[in-house]
């Protein structure tokens, strides 16, 4: 299987994201391992799906997009204040893992449809419509 260069630039950039974040998390003086320890707890942006595909695909999105622990992040910063860092950067290196190991934003369709392509089975190498 052969992985397109916007994929593969994607990739690069999640890992960068992720290793950033776990010096950052490390140098803040939080022990490394609450980044696996609660990596699976951003999963629970899926539970929309038990409404529909796409109240689903927006309830993971929200979990799964950069702006929301950027936002808690700057705030933790400006503020001084260790646990919303806390929160941020574990959320953060959720969505860098997850983006790096290709599971992407949903389309509403159906939750295999991906902005990396297709999940399971047979995988698309190129960013989908």
């Amino acid at each position: 299987m052969r992985v397109s260069l916007p994929v593969r630039f994607q990739r690069v950039e999640s890992a960068s994201v992720a290793a950033l974040v776990a010096v950052a998390f490390v140098r803040l003086d939080f022990d490394w391992w609450w980044l696996f320890a609660l990596f699976l707890l951003w999963d629970l942006s899926m539970v929309g799906y038990a409404a529909s595909p796409r109240i689903g695909a927006i309830t993971y999105n929200v979990g799964h997009s950069y702006a929301a622990p950027v936002a808690i992040l700057a705030l933790a910063w400006a503020g001084d204040a260790r646990w919303p860092a806390f929160i941020a950067l574990t959320w953060a290196f959720h969505i860098a893992v997850d983006r790096l190991l290709g599971y992407g934003l949903k389309f509403t369709d159906r939750f295999t449809h991906t902005h990396l392509g297709d999940l399971g089975g047979k995988r698309s190498t190129t960013a989908s419509a």
